[in-house]
């Protein structure tokens, strides 16, 4: 048994999971009593430990992660502000007079806030307290209703921006780095944030299609599950429409496009969205329009004409023409800054500020204290061995690098049953990543491929984070085993987007390569 501490470590972990204990608790400790048994039984040096400080330095220092809270906030505010009701809203009544109509609306309503918000709960949450009504109140099978709704949730973990994706770039860019220097390159490349969200992009979408195409598919086959809405609803004005779908539009644009197009970092990029969410969220809550538009317009030009002529004070030769344009920077920021604070004190008279705030902080909390407590986890796994364990059983799989793939893929889905996507990154992917690399397989493929797969764990019984938020927001009527049955044709449909992936890898490969 002592040969086997790295294994019983997963098994202790697991089973302190199940037990109830809290994850980043459980994580750290099973870390430490292992590490004692590993020095008792000299299967571990304690002093490996002392790069635990280093580890936790490092990833609050972190510049590709402090984008986390940032996106989250903008995420939180955007729910908070029920931006996401009037989006429903609209959107059902768009394609409600189709069979399948409420449910393709979903679907497109939970892309569209995965694209300009990226958190689960909260775009689960929203679509089960406005959604599902209304498609049970239209004639929806439950069973269908309950599914779309976790389903189309789940949707902000692979299109980007998500934490999924910024978490995974990391890892996936160190993995991608120690399998280089194993290989004895010098040269280092490194997989940046761009490239992840370019990568996952294009397979978010062809996702969205796959779960339309089932929907239109049910709705033929069994007409009775999925209903058009009574001809009454009212469909919505084009100025409804372009009320509310071009905001979160533009938002996704100025984010996405500043970070894919090379303009902004991923952190500058989501305080672009954080900032653009907060303005949505004033003028949704009623601020001065005019002020509003006026502060976004000041801050674009700004954006714009500072990166393509900046202008600094500071310098002994400034021009005249130069000190004019940067008193236009001056003005034009100040009307921004304005816009910004009378868009804050809109949300925190409407009490939409503390409690966005206070789940900004819960949220980013929980993520970065599973992290910590993940790194002195896969210290000590390193330190009993568990490394080179991994690497030899990848390396005897049938079938070599495919073979190998299908294993990790495979064990990846079976522990999202029971763990959340944070500690499956943080704990598992640093260490079948590098031989999986090594075995030649392109790292943005493969965090496209894992990035689906843990997707999948948001759906998967009995601890999918998807079902829970749906319990908690769904009418009472609707049961947990309805809840369970619904969510499994799109479990099936996760597969098949993950086969079609791997079978053609153009879909995650092409935009990064053409971009970067």
């Amino acid at each position: 048994m002592i040969e086997y501490l790295d294994l019983l470590m997963f098994a202790a972990l697991m089973g302190c999971i199940l037990l109830g204990f809290p994850v980043a608790f459980s994580i750290s400790g099973v870390a430490v009593a292992f590490a004692f048994a590993g020095h008792a039984t000299g299967q571990m040096n304690l002093g490996l430990l002392g790069a635990l400080g280093q580890r936790v330095y490092g990833t609050l220092t972190n510049d590709v992660l402090i984008a986390i809270p940032l996106f989250v906030v903008m995420g939180v505010i955007l729910e908070k502000s029920r931006i996401a009701e009037e989006l429903l809203d609209t959107m059902g009544r768009l394609f409600g007079q189709l069979r399948g109509g409420l449910g393709i609306s979903v679907v497109l309503v939970g892309a569209l806030l995965a694209a300009s918000t990226g958190i689960v709960g909260a775009t689960v949450t929203a679509m089960g307290l406005i959604a599902l009504p209304s498609m049970l109140k239209t004639g929806y099978d439950p069973r269908p209703a309950c599914g779309l709704v976790c389903t189309a949730g789940t949707l902000g973990q692979i299109i980007p921006p998500s934490t999924l994706l910024i978490i995974l770039s990391d890892v996936m860019s160190s993995a991608y780095q120690q399998a280089q220097y194993a290989q004895g390159k010098f040269t280092i490349q490194t997989i940046s944030v761009g490239q992840i969200f370019a990568g996952a992009l294009m397979p978010g979408l062809t996702l969205v299609i796959i779960y339309i195409v089932y929907i239109l598919l049910r709705g033929w086959i069994r007409p009775d599950d999925m209903p058009p809405s009574a001809a009454d609803s009212g469909r919505p004005s084009a100025g409804e429409i372009r009320g509310a779908i071009l905001p979160p539009v533009m938002l996704i644009i100025a984010v996405l496009g500043a970070i894919l197009g090379g303009i902004a970092t991923p952190t500058e990029a989501a305080s672009v969205g954080a900032v653009g969410a907060i303005l949505m969220a004033g003028l949704r809550l009623g601020a001065s329009r005019r002020l509003l538009v006026a502060g976004v317009l000041c801050l674009v030009a700004l954006g714009i004409f500072a990166g393509m002529a900046p202008v600094r004070f500071q310098r002994s030769d400034i021009t005249s023409n130069e000190l004019w344009l940067g008193s236009a920077y001056v003005i034009a920021a100040i009307i921004g800054i304005v816009a910004v604070l009378a868009a804050l004190r809109r949300a925190a008279r409407r009490d939409v500020l503390a409690p966005a705030m206070t789940s900004t902080l819960v949220i980013t909390s929980m993520i970065f204290a599973t992290i910590i407590a993940a790194s002195m986890f896969s210290l000590v796994f390193i330190g009993l061995g568990g490394e080179e364990r991994v690497a030899g059983i990848l390396e005897a799989m049938p079938g070599g690098p495919d073979g190998a793939l299908f294993f990790c893929m495979a064990l990846i889905f079976i522990l999202g049953f029971f763990l959340d996507f944070v500690e499956i990154t943080v704990i598992l992917l640093p260490l079948i990543a590098p031989p999986l690399i090594l075995m030649g397989h392109d790292p943005v493929w493969l965090s496209i491929l894992i990035a689906i797969n843990l997707q999948t764990s948001f759906l998967t019984p009995p601890f999918g984070f998807s079902l829970f938020y749906l319990r908690g927001a769904a009418p009472k009527e609707i049961t947990t085993g309805q809840i369970y049955q619904g969510v499994a044709p799109f479990i099936l449909l996760q597969i098949v987007a993950i086969s079609v992936i791997w079978l053609i890898p153009s879909i995650a490969t092409w935009l990064p390569s053409a971009i970067y």
